[in-house]
């Protein structure tokens, strides 16, 4: 990895820093196979996929008992974690929940009032691996909302593992399954015998899951389209190396496709967390992945000409996680409005977002921050608005309703205005 000067990026470079892709279109057409062949078979293709893709002999597909005792099997310290976690999590979704109101406007009442969907569907990714934290981060905003019934389809396995499990519980989930993949997807989405179709299908996965939620958004609505992971941390001189440089590996740790990058007006700095990454490399655990993910177009270490060019190139790239670390973090925040999620400070590591400091994990990546947010409790509702007008109110507006009707040639939009008040004459 090089450091990159802002200013002399050849436009390639800025396609492929900004545009930042899930890697779906490889993948779409055998997803859309998958997709119709749980749409036809139900239970039969979810079974025979389970063999193929997780090679795993899948009986009952329904495992919410399963998850309802898999609390027993974990340890102390690791039940207490989850349940700490979903406490920070649900405290803070508690406060998205919005308040029906009323008001007058000059006679006219009127309101807007918000009422959970019926239906969701969370993917927990799972398996042969553990991610207790997504399925907490996909079901609490649903309770929390107060969705009738909440599903979660985890991927299949020998021994799911029971911290998945019990937090899925934990979180309030409704009914558990174990289904992965883009075929989970479409089970959410439209129903099988067992499982039931959801009004909203959430929740992070690979891009086989990814291209799935592009195929059902449509026919049941979905979070947003998320990537591989991303972090780009905007830096100041006061910034210390070790540290930018140990977020820039964490995040990269998650895929061999994740971006990861700095960007800073100081070039003694940008040197420093160079060396830092180098330095940090061979003691991960998951060092080719971390190498590979460092090598990506969209990785690196920025030097920019200014603190206002940092804060320009940081809204442009609209990154999943944002990090800054500087002086004057909030005046910088202040000119940044794309990102899915901002941490300020030295003791503000993504990885407490990632697990348990309360806001929500699943975020907007490749650039969508920039016409999105990430996941949350208005994902799973419904808003209505009301209005009641009284004689007087309909009066005043009654001229200008009538003329705009009148204007775009709907006759009956007017007619049916003043018959109101040619009945009373």
């Amino acid at each position: 990895m090089d450091i990159r000067s802002i200013g002399d990026l050849k436009p390639s470079e800025r396609v492929a820093i900004f545009e930042r892709g899930g890697g779906i279109d490889a993948v779409r057409d055998d997803v859309a196979d998958i997709v119709e062949r749980v749409r036809e078979e139900g239970d039969v293709a979810l079974r025979e996929f389970a063999t193929e893709f997780d090679d795993v002999s899948v009986g009952n597909i329904d495992i919410t008992d399963r998850a309802a005792r898999a609390a027993d099997e974990l340890d102390d310290d690791i039940l207490e974690a989850i349940e700490t976690a979903a406490e920070n999590i649900r405290a803070f979704h508690e406060r998205q929940r919005p308040d029906d109101w009323r008001e007058d406007f000059d006679g006219r009442e009127l309101g807007r009032r918000f009422r959970p969907l019926d239906t969701a569907g969370v993917y927990a990714p799972g398996g042969t691996a553990a991610y207790p934290s997504s399925a907490l981060m996909g079901v609490i905003p649903a309770t929390v909302a107060g969705v009738d019934h909440v599903a979660v389809a985890t991927p299949p396995a020998e021994t799911i593992s029971p911290a998945t499990l019990a937090a899925i519980d934990i979180a309030g989930a409704d009914a558990v399954y174990q289904v992965g993949g883009a075929q989970a997807i479409a089970a959410l989405a439209y129903g099988t015998d067992t499982v039931d179709a959801c009004d909203v299908v959430v929740g992070p996965g690979n891009r086989w899951v990814t291209a799935a939620k592009a195929l059902v958004r449509g026919d049941v609505e979905i979070d947003f389209l998320a990537g591989p992971s991303e972090l780009l941390v905007v830096a100041d001189g006061t910034a210390d190396p070790d540290l930018v440089a140990a977020d820039m590996l964490a995040q990269a740790e998650h895929d061999t496709d994740s971006a990861v990058a700095a960007v800073t007006d100081d070039e003694e700095l940008a040197d420093a967390i160079l060396a830092e990454l180098d330095a940090q490399l061979p003691e991960r655990e998951r060092e080719s992945i971390i190498e590979e993910a460092l090598a990506n177009d969209a990785s690196g270490v920025f030097l920019a000409r200014s603190q206002s060019e940092a804060a320009l190139f940081a809204d442009e790239y609209a990154a999943e996680h944002l990090t800054i670390v500087a002086e004057d973090d909030e005046a910088l925040l202040d000119r940044i409005d794309s990102a899915g999620s901002v941490f300020l400070g030295s003791f503000s590591p993504v990885a407490a977002g990632d697990y348990a400091s309360g806001p929500n994990h699943v975020l907007p990546t490749g650039g969508s921050a920039r016409r999105v947010g990430g996941l949350s409790v208005e994902t799973f509702l419904r808003s209505t608005t009301v209005q009641r007008l009284s004689e007087d109110s309909l009066g005043d507006l009654a001229e200008t309703i009538t003329t705009l009707a009148r204007t775009e040639g709907l006759e009956g939009h007017a007619e049916s205005v003043e018959r109101r008040f040619d009945r009373e004459e």
